[in-house]
C-alpha cells in the first residue's frame, strides 16, 4: 500500500524530547462547539447554493439541541455533584460562555447574511408587520381555520399551576392586563403550540406577487392573534420560549426483567426530563424570562436570547418547500446519484461474486441498493438458510426489515439484535422488534449496559460441492455505518462483502456471544469491543512507536468522528514522540492538542466539512517498508471510551492489496490534500480552515464515480 509520493504532511523527523509533564488534553465540549462552528461557517460559504446554507444553519440548531439535551446533561450532573470550585463547574460556565456566542453567531449568519440574499432572489419570510392586506387576511384565515381549534391557553393561578412544558416545543408566555372572567387580575398565560401544526407555511403565489415565493412562520401567525385567544384582556408583554431536557432515557438495565418494556414506559416522559436550556427571543421582558428561569429551575447562563425564530431548526420545512428561481444558479447541491458498485455484475448473483473476490462499497458514491440486493438475494434464495443481522438505525421505514420479515415467513433461521437504547431511534426500533417477533424471529437486545453499535449482516447458504455433498457456507456484509437507505445518501460510509471463511466465522462468534452470553475465543481477524480493541489499537500504536524508536518508516493514519478516549490519546501521542508521523482525520470533537512544541510536533489533525457527513472510520497503521508491515482497518467505532468499553464493536482487516490501496486512495489521501472543505486543527483547539482553492476530496469522489457510472 502507499500514500500520494507528494504527500505536503510527511516529512523527515529527527529525535523529539520526552517533555517534563504529560500533555493537557482539550475539553470535549468545548470540541463539540468548535465542529459546529465548522458547520456554520459552511452556510457563510458564498460558494454554497443559498438554500444549502440554509441547511447549514439549520444543522447547527439540531447539533445544537443533541448537545444541550446530552452533553451538557452530563456535565451538569458532574458540575453539581463536584461544587461550585470544581474544575468541571468551571468548565461547564467556560463551554456556556462558547455556546452563547456560537448561538449569537448563528443568528447574525442568519438575519445579516442568508436570509437577505434569499430575499434578494425573492424568496422571503414575511412578518406582520410587513404583510400586505391580502396576505395578513390570508393569515388570518389560516389561524381560524387551522390554529385556534388546537390552542388552549392556560392562566396561571393556585389552580392551574404552570403546565408542563415538552422538550423543544414550542411555547409563548404572555402577561396580561385587565381582570379576568372572573374579576381576578391573573397575569400570566402560556400557550402552548402543538406539534402536529406545520412551522413553516408557504403563501399563495397570487398573494406574494410575481416570481416571489412568500412564506409565514407559524410563530409569527400565533404572534398576530395572540390577543384573540384572550378577549377582553390585554396583552401587555409576551415572547416565544422553548426549553431543552435532559433526554437520556435512564432505565436501570440490571433492576428490570424486560427492557423493551421497560424503555416503552420510559419513552413517555423522556420529553420532560431536567431542563438545560432555555431559549426566548432577545425582546422578551426580564420579569418574563425571570418567572421560566424560576419554573424550571434554571440560572441566567441557560438563558438564551435569540434574534429571531427559536426554533431555527424547523426552518428545514422552508428548504423542502422553496423552489430554484428561473434564470439564477439552482439554491440547491445537484443532487448525488449513486451507481450501481462495478464490482457486483448484476447478471451475476452475488454470492457468486463473494466467492471469488472480497467487494468494497464507497457510499454515498455507490449505491446503498446493492446492500438491499444483498440481503433481497438471500431473502429469496431456497438455499439459504439463516440471516442474521444486528440493528442500530434503520429508520421508522425500512426495506431492509421489511426484507427480514419476509425471510421469517419463507421460513428461514432469522436471528436480530436490535439495539434498543440507539438515542432518539428507540421508538423505532422498539416497533421493528415487536414486529419481527410477532412474526417469529429470534430477536435480542444485546448485552446489559453496552450498546450493539456493530454494523453485521451475515447470510448462511447450503451450497453444492464438486463431489456432490453439501456444506455450509458464509457471507457476511460489514459496515462502518448504519442500514439507513436514506443517510447512506447522505453520509460517507464504506461497506464490506466477503465469503473470507475467517472473518465470516468471527462474525458468526459475535452474534453467537450476543446471543448466548458465553465465552467466545479470542478473534484473529475482527477487533471486537468491548473485549480486546482497545488493547488491539494500543498494540498497534506501540508496534508503530517501536519503529519509529528503531529509526525505520512509522506512520499511522486514522479517520473518524472523535477522538476522545484519553488512554489511546496517551498512546499516539507517545509515538509522536517517539517519532511516528500521524494524521488523523477527525469530523468532530478531538482532545489531543496537535503541533505543541516538543510535545505533539508529529502530529497533525484535521477535520472536513463538506457537503457530505464525514462517517467512515478507516484506521492505518505502518511500522516498517516491507508489505507485512503495515495494516489497514475498517470500524465502526469511534476513539472514544464509550466505543472501546460500553459498546459491542467490531473492526475487520482489509485484506486484499487492491482494496487496501482503494480505501487509501478515496478515504485518505484525498482527505489530506483537501484544502477546499478541510480544517487544520490548532494546538489550542481552534480550527483555521485549509482554504487555497484546491481540491475537495468529496468533490472529487463525487466527480469521479460520476465518469464511472456514466
Amino acid at each position: 500500500m502507499t500514500f500520494s509520493a507528494d504527500h505536503p504532511a510527511v516529512a523527515a523527523t529527527g529525535a523529539v524530547a520526552t517533555p517534563a509533564e504529560p500533555v493537557a488534553l482539550l475539553n470535549r465540549e468545548q470540541a463539540i462547539l468548535a465542529f459546529n462552528r465548522r458547520v456554520l461557517a459552511q452556510a457563510q460559504r458564498p460558494d454554497v447554493p443559498l438554500l444549502e446554507r440554509l441547511r447549514y444553519i439549520t444543522i447547527v440548531s439540531s447539533n445544537l439541541d443533541e448537545f444541550f439535551e446530552v452533553r451538557v446533561a452530563d456535565a451538569l450532573e458532574a458540575a453539581r455533584a463536584a461544587g461550585s470550585d470544581s474544575p468541571e463547574h468551571a468548565a461547564l460556565a467556560e463551554a456556556a460562555t462558547q455556546a452563547h456566542a456560537l448561538v449569537d453567531e448563528q443568528y447574525a449568519v442568519f438575519n445579516d447574511e442568508v436570509m437577505p440574499a434569499l430575499a434578494r432572489l425573492g424568496i422571503e419570510v414575511i412578518n406582520h408587520a410587513e404583510r400586505t392586506p391580502a396576505q395578513r387576511a390570508w393569515v388570518a384565515e389560516f389561524f381560524e381555520r387551522e390554529v385556534r381549534p388546537l390552542l388552549t391557553p392556560v392562566g396561571l393561578d393556585p389552580s392551574h399551576p404552570f403546565p408542563l412544558v415538552a422538550n423543544k416545543s414550542l411555547n409563548f408566555i404572555a402577561r396580561l392586563g385587565g381582570r379576568d372572567a372572573f374579576g381576578r387580575e391573573s397575569t400570566i398565560a402560556i400557550v402552548k403550540v402543538p406539534r402536529v401544526l406545520p412551522r413553516v407555511l408557504r403563501m399563495p403565489a397570487e398573494i406574494c406577487g410575481p416570481g416571489r415565493q412568500g412564506f409565514v412562520l407559524l410563530s409569527s401567525v400565533i404572534r398576530a392573534h395572540l390577543g384573540d385567544l384572550f378577549p377582553d384582556r390585554t396583552i401587555e408583554a409576551f415572547s416565544q420560549f422553548r426549553v431543552t431536557r435532559d433526554s437520556d432515557l435512564d432505565v436501570d438495565e440490571d433492576d428490570v426483567t424486560n427492557l423493551r418494556q421497560a424503555l416503552r414506559s420510559g419513552l413517555t416522559t423522556r420529553h420532560f426530563g431536567q431542563a438545560t436550556r432555555l431559549e426566548v427571543v432577545n425582546t422578551c421582558p426580564r420579569e418574563l424570562s425571570d418567572f421560566l428561569l424560576e419554573q424550571f429551575e434554571l440560572t441566567e447562563s441557560a438563558l438564551y436570547r435569540v434574534n429571531g425564530p427559536v426554533t431555527l431548526v424547523r426552518l428545514n420545512q422552508l428548504i423542502d418547500q422553496a423552489s430554484d428561481v428561473p434564470g439564477q444558479p439552482s439554491l440547491f447541491f445537484s443532487p448525488v446519484e449513486p451507481g450501481w458498485p462495478a464490482s457486483l455484475p448484476r447478471e451475476r448473483s452475488i454470492f457468486a461474486t463473494l466467492r471469488e473476490r472480497d467487494v468494497m462499497l464507497h457510499h454515498p458514491f455507490e449505491s446503498f441498493d446493492a446492500v438491499v440486493e444483498f440481503l433481497r438475494q438471500a431473502v429469496h434464495d431456497p438455499d439459504v438458510l439463516a440471516i442474521r443481522q444486528t440493528i442500530y438505525r434503520t429508520g421508522a421505514k425500512s426495506v431492509l426489515m421489511d426484507l427480514l420479515l419476509e425471510a421469517v415467513r419463507r421460513g428461514k433461521e432469522v436471528m436480530v439484535v436490535v439495539e434498543l437504547k440507539a438515542r432518539f431511534d428507540e421508538e423505532a426500533n422498539i416497533n421493528w422488534a415487536e414486529r419481527l417477533e410477532a412474526v417469529g424471529a429470534q430477536v435480542v437486545y444485546g448485552i446489559v449496559g453496552h450498546k450493539t453499535h456493530a454494523k453485521l449482516l451475515l447470510v448462511t447458504r447450503r451450497e453444492a460441492e464438486a463431489d456432490g455433498r453439501t456444506r455450509l457456507r458464509r457471507y457476511v456484509h460489514l459496515s462502518t455505518g448504519n442500514y439507513n437507505p436514506k443517510t447512506a445518501r447522505l453520509y460517507t460510509d464504506v461497506g464490506y462483502l466477503s465469503a473470507d471463511e475467517g472473518i465470516t466465522a468471527e462474525a458468526d462468534a459475535v452474534f453467537q456471544q450476543i446471543a448466548s452470553l458465553s465465552r467466545q475465543q479470542q478473534p484473529h481477524h475482527l477487533m471486537t469491543a468491548p473485549f480486546a480493541m482497545h488493547a488491539r489499537l494500543v498494540a498497534c500504536i506501540r508496534r508503530v512507536a517501536n519503529a519509529a524508536r528503531a529509526g525505520t518508516s512509522a506512520r499511522i493514519v486514522v479517520k473518524c468522528n472523535a477522538v476522545t478516549d484519553e488512554g489511546l490519546i496517551r498512546e499516539l501521542i507517545a509515538a509522536g514522540q517517539a517519532g511516528a508521523e500521524i494524521d488523523l482525520i477527525v469530523r468532530g470533537a478531538c482532545m489531543l492538542p496537535p503541533g505543541l512544541s516538543g510535545q505533539t510536533d508529529s502530529i497533525r489533525v484535521r477535520s472536513v466539512v463538506g457537503r457530505c457527513l464525514e462517517h467512515s472510520r478507516v484506521l492505518y497503521f505502518r511500522w516498517g517498508t516491507g508489505e507485512a508491515d503495515e495494516v489497514l482497518y475498517l470500524s465502526s467505532a469511534d476513539w472514544m471510551s464509550r466505543n472501546m468499553f460500553r459498546r459491542i464493536e467490531i473492526a475487520w482487516p482489509v485484506q486484499d492489496e487492491g482494496l487496501r490501496q482503494r480505501v487509501i486512495d478515496e478515504c485518505l489521501t484525498p482527505y489530506l490534500h483537501d484544502a477546499c472543505d478541510a480544517w487544520a486543527q490548532q494546538s489550542d483547539g481552534r480550527y483555521v480552515r485549509i482554504d487555497t482553492d484546491g481540491p475537495s476530496a468529496q468533490q472529487a469522489l463525487l466527480t469521479r464515480y460520476r465518469a464511472r457510472h456514466a
